[in-house]
């Protein structure tokens, strides 16, 4: 098959911002404020029905193994149920026969309705809360515009979704007014019956390159992980899950990434914003990252242009330092976000990389005796099919000529291969 026609039919999923920046909070680190300055001539920016009817049927009429749909904002509910409604019909109308479809929601929650949360759970919705801790550490930042915080509405949306029974989990972005709290913040979580995790760093810049007072140093990001893992290791392997650690046990176990910044290409997802412009990331979302309208284009021509592959080939042009280290398998490099501090140079170290190595150097060994375990497992209900030995993770059944496993394009003895 051509090179080309590889890369368009790789599957990916779409990240919409069918709100673009508008929220009815007023987050002092939310990055993506910023972009109310690319469409300055619209007050309210609301997706209309030409638009979203466009991203649905164009979507699902391109070959993937589950049609991911992500809703974000800004803060997305603020559509409204209608909206979401409409969003479930032409996916029905457009769908074929036996395809899956997942629709993700990330909400800070405090516009959801008991209606609003029986819809989510008919169509099964998962839906991320973003949930910062205990109500001091929560609403330092994540305040209504009039200055009150929104922890207490917080909580009363969750009450709808679990009175409804929707799946969901907690967003929590590690800043600095939680990040010297790890164990408070995810007992809180635990304690609210919330299993299921992410925490998020907070690094942001002013426009002088220095860090917002919000944000969060490498280190800081290493104390937080390391004490976060104690805790979560005494007696919740098996409990609580945590988005970070369940991707390092998928990397042991399986050689798989379910986090896009451990890969070696940053072609995972489309960003749509509320006018159908179709842009890498929703970290970089400027215009001279766009990279059309998908109201006059498609995908495949999305996939092929110039400007989206060169830039998903910059995660993969890491530091020397970075191809020297034993923990790049685990880390990929961090993503460009955190390398663009600077000058925009992917070959830039990680802001963070202190703070990842740091956790990988504490906990790695312990992951490694979690997935034998795991190992064990699988051999005792599969014996045929498991062949692993019962104190060895599964080695990495790849040429050294071949395409290397994380993406990148590169052979695997110049990327991950000098390591194994």
């Amino acid at each position: 098959m051509p090179k080309n026609n590889q890369q368009s039919a790789k599957p990916f999923s779409l990240l919409i911002k069918p709100t673009s920046a508008d929220c009815n909070l007023t987050c002092d680190y939310c990055f993506y404020l910023k972009t109310h300055r690319i469409y300055p001539k619209t007050k309210h920016h609301r997706m209309n029905n030409g638009v979203l009817e466009r991203i649905v049927s164009s979507y699902m009429s391109t070959p993937q193994p589950v049609y991911n749909f992500g809703w974000q904002g800004g803060e997305p509910t603020l559509m409204g149920q209608d909206f979401f409604a409409r969003v479930v019909e032409l996916q029905i109308k457009y769908g074929r026969r036996g395809a899956a479809v997942s629709n993700g929601l990330q909400t800070n929650a405090t516009l959801i309705s008991d209606s609003l949360a029986a819809l989510f759970a008919k169509y099964k919705f998962l839906v991320g809360v973003s949930l910062d801790g205990p109500r001091e550490l929560h609403d330092r930042y994540r305040t209504h515009k009039n200055g009150r915080g929104s922890h207490a509405d917080v909580l009363n949306g969750i009450a709808s979704l679990k009175k409804h029974k929707v799946e969901f989990n907690a967003l929590t972005l590690v800043n600095s007014s939680n990040m010297e709290h790890p164990k408070e913040v995810y007992r809180y979580l635990t304690d609210l019956e919330i299993f299921h995790h992410q925490y998020i760093p907070c690094v942001e810049f002013d426009k002088n390159g220095r860090q917002r007072p919000f944000a969060i140093t490498g280190n800081q990001w290493g104390d937080f992980l390391c004490a976060l893992f104690d805790e979560w290791i005494l007696n919740d392997t098996r409990r609580v899950s945590i988005r970070l650690f369940d991707s390092i046990m998928g990397h042991m176990l399986d050689w798989q990434y379910r986090m896009c910044i451990q890969g070696g290409r940053c072609d995972g997802y489309f960003l749509v914003e509320h006018n159908g412009d179709i842009y890498p990331c929703d970290f970089f979302v400027d215009g001279n990252k766009k990279l059309g309208n998908i109201m006059a284009g498609s995908w495949e021509s999305l996939h092929k242009s110039a400007k989206y592959r060169s830039f998903s080939r910059q995660k993969a042009n890491w530091s020397n330092r970075c191809k020297s280290c034993s923990f790049l398998r685990y880390c990929g490099g961090d993503c460009l976000k955190n390398r663009f501090y600077k000058d925009k140079n992917p070959e830039s170290l990680s802001w963070l990389c202190a703070g990842w190595k740091k956790f990988y150097h504490h906990s790695l060994p312990s992951f490694k005796k979690i997935a034998l375990s795991v190992l064990n497992e699988r051999q005792a209900l599969y014996p045929v099919q498991s062949r692993t030995p019962f104190n060895k993770l599964p080695a990495i059944d790849i040429g050294k000529k071949d395409p290397c496993y994380c993406g990148s394009e590169k052979k695997f003895k110049y990327c991950h291969g000098h390591k194994y």
